[in-house]
């Protein structure tokens, strides 16, 4: 299973529209409004669908949203580049949005089954840590590929290229092995609205359960927002601008070769993990106020950190969640990341308007402090 499961995610990510969809934007024309609006519209997809959607998970086969969820991101990258305008980027995004809300929750719940049927639950992080690290190859592959690309094709090979990698991604998808049978399952008889009840209310009467949802966005969602801004961190540095990518990639070799250590950094326990995310929120302090290129190694470092830390706290929700609404509840914790993350971009955008970039990072490591500290209070008790 885990070569199959390898190839999706790479091939998930491995959209080379990534880099360059802003670039299509305005180059239709579209205003800074216009893309932020469209940018708006994403996450407000994604909030809506995220909990529904990982009840949907719960209620039929998961393996069948995982091929098809896609399919609905080939059908939005193909309106943008044959109809570029306002209205097809709009559907583009709805329908990337829908994609990704069928995968989301999906993919790890039936990855976290299928390994405790066979007795290798033990085995889920490390799994996920390399799957999470296929991701980010197939990201940094698309960074790679797109520039030569675009030169050789402009926007329509940019977008058959992201096509093609969707419908490879959905072919790998029917390959990933499924023996849960969900009418079978407790929770499951009364169909996806039972199913949504059904989750929601041990979300709410089992409070190791709501103390692991709550660590998910607490970890995930911060440093998910600042990677959008690292770009602009590194322009400040005062370097030439044909340097700046090439920092980006290191910061993100960090984070691949970060995601590969999750099978053994589940040793650490709950003191441990506080320990990881405080070294990391420090580095991440650290690395940002020093504005060097050096520092922008520890911000690379401390990204890695908080991936690693992101994957361990998965790994915590999944351990205590029923099988019959894993979906669920790993689309609530989603939610949360989501949610926290619009909040994080409005107050990137409020505090960047009279601060560096470098500053705005300090202070938003500030909650990283506060989770280990609240982390490492309850390792003790």
């Amino acid at each position: 299973m885990t070569r199959t499961l390898y190839a999706y995610a790479f091939l998930d990510d491995l959209v080379l529209l990534y880099p360059v969809y802003a670039l299509l934007f305005a180059d239709t024309g579209m205003s800074l409004w216009q893309i932020s609006s469209l940018f708006a519209l994403w996450s407000v997809t994604a909030v809506v669908l995220e909990v529904p959607s990982g009840a949907l998970a719960d209620a039929v086969s998961r393996r069948l949203l995982l091929w098809i969820g896609p399919l609905f991101n080939a059908v939005g990258f193909t309106l943008w580049v044959t109809v570029p305008s306002y209205g097809a980027f709009a559907l583009g995004f709805v329908l990337w949005g829908v994609g990704g809300a069928l995968c989301s929750g999906s993919l790890e719940a039936l990855v976290y089954d299928e390994m405790e049927r066979v007795g290798a639950a033990s085995l889920y992080p490390q799994v996920m840590g390399r799957t999470r690290a296929a991701r980010l190859l197939g990201t940094v592959a698309s960074m790679g590929l797109a520039g030569p690309v675009l030169a050789l094709g402009g926007y329509p090979a940019v977008g058959a290229a992201s096509v093609l990698a969707c419908l490879v991604a959905a072919v790998a998808a029917t390959r990933l092995p499924e023996h849960r049978v969900p009418g079978e399952q407790e929770g499951a008889g009364g169909g996806w609205w039972a199913t949504l009840r059904a989750g929601l209310a041990e979300a709410r009467g089992d409070r190791a359960v709501q103390g692991a949802l709550l660590l998910v966005p607490a970890v995930a969602a911060v440093w998910g927002s600042l990677d959008e801004y690292v770009p602009l961190l590194i322009r400040d540095l005062g370097v030439a601008e044909a340097t700046v990518p090439y920092l980006v990639l290191l910061v993100w070799a960090f984070v691949t070769v970060g995601s590969l250590f999750a099978g053994v950094a589940e040793r650490l326990g709950t003191r441990g993990l506080a320990v990881l995310i405080g070294g990391a929120g420090l580095a991440l302090a650290v690395g940002a106020g020093l504005r060097t290129p050096a520092g922008i190694a520890l911000v690379g470092l401390a990204f890695a950190g908080f991936q690693l830390a992101e994957v361990l706290a998965d790994v915590r929700l999944q351990h205590r969640i029923d099988d019959a609404r894993r979906a669920t509840l790993t689309s609530v914790a989603s939610l949360g990341t989501e949610l926290v993350t619009v909040a994080v971009f409005g107050g990137y955008a409020l505090l960047g308007a009279s601060m560096a970039h470098s500053t705005v990072f300090v202070i938003l490591s500030v909650p990283y402090l506060v989770t280990a500290v609240v982390l490492g209070v309850r390792g003790r008790s």
